[in-house]
């Protein structure tokens, strides 16, 4: 199996499980209704750790371009095989969305609000505020490669790796995914979100775009300075592109700033003239 089908497929399990966990604590009819946050966490936790089960002898299951990124800027994994990668874990969490509309497919009608629908596919923020936002996917997608990259130092019993890596995923949701929902991958969250749109899926609303740019650029910022940061403070060779993103980071989380502050007046505004 090639690394570009090895990532399709990975990808694909990785949203079967962690989309269908998703839908099925939130859609009506489900017998696993309000099963709640920690379902979800650990849904999404054992999906990464089956997904990786499946692949990682075949490329490495990856499955998150921001953790490609990482790889790429700690010096594990070549940059020209990085469009490759993530073009196969965009597609694969389309068509692992895709399976998920189709096997819940009578519980889409009966379930009356869009955002709820869009929530199977998709992120959204407990409290939109793009500097928090933003700050919180990069946060934990820094969390999330510091993590793999330190699990990846130790030794463990032949096998383990892959669920060790699932309880990470887990303990990121439950102790970080409260404020964004942890996309913390961006193919998890833009490859679904575009399946949401593409779809015909009973009842669904907006795909929500104006967000939809958060829990990408927050993963790849994130992922990307904490392949650096673990390459210059464990490893001991520091790059001048640690700096580069890191002032990326600042710029970016700035601009964020005069965001949320053009929105407030903007809403002040509308209050006034109501």
């Amino acid at each position: 199996m090639s690394g570009f089908l090895g990532e399709l497929i990975g990808t694909a399990l990785l949203i079967v499980f962690g989309a269908g966990v998703c839908a099925n604590v939130n859609l009506k009819k489900s017998f696993a209704l309000n099963g709640g946050w920690i379902v979800i966490a650990f849904g999404w936790g054992l999906g990464v750790a089956m997904a990786v089960y499946a692949v990682g002898q075949f490329s490495g299951a990856h499955l998150n371009p921001a953790v490609t990124f990482g790889l790429a800027f700690n010096g594990n994994f070549p940059w020209a095989d990085v469009p490759v990668y993530i073009v196969a874990q965009m597609l694969g969490a389309m068509i692992g969305a895709s399976l998920i509309w189709l096997h819940f497919l009578p519980h889409w009608k009966v379930t009356e609000d869009p955002g709820t629908k869009l929530g199977v596919f998709s992120t959204s923020p407990a409290i939109p505020h793009y500097f928090s936002n933003l700050l919180s996917e990069i946060f934990g997608t820094f969390i999330l490669v510091v993590g793999i990259l330190s699990i990846g130092a130790n030794q463990f019993t032949e096998g383990l790796n892959p669920f060790i890596v699932g309880m990470l995923i887990v303990a990121i949701g439950l102790s970080l995914g409260g404020t964004t929902g942890y996309a913390i991958n961006p193919a998890r969250d833009l490859g679904p979100r575009i399946a949401h749109f593409l779809l015909p899926i009973a009842g669904k609303g907006g795909s929500n775009w104006g967000y939809s740019w958060v829990p990408v650029l927050g993963p790849v910022l994130g992922g990307s300075f904490a392949g650096l940061f673990y390459r210059s403070i464990f490893v001991g060779d520091t790059t001048v592109w640690l700096w580069i993103v890191l002032a990326a980071i600042v710029v970016c989380l700035g601009l964020t700033l005069m965001l949320d502050k053009n929105e407030s007046q903007t809403d002040k505004n509308r209050k006034l003239t109501a």
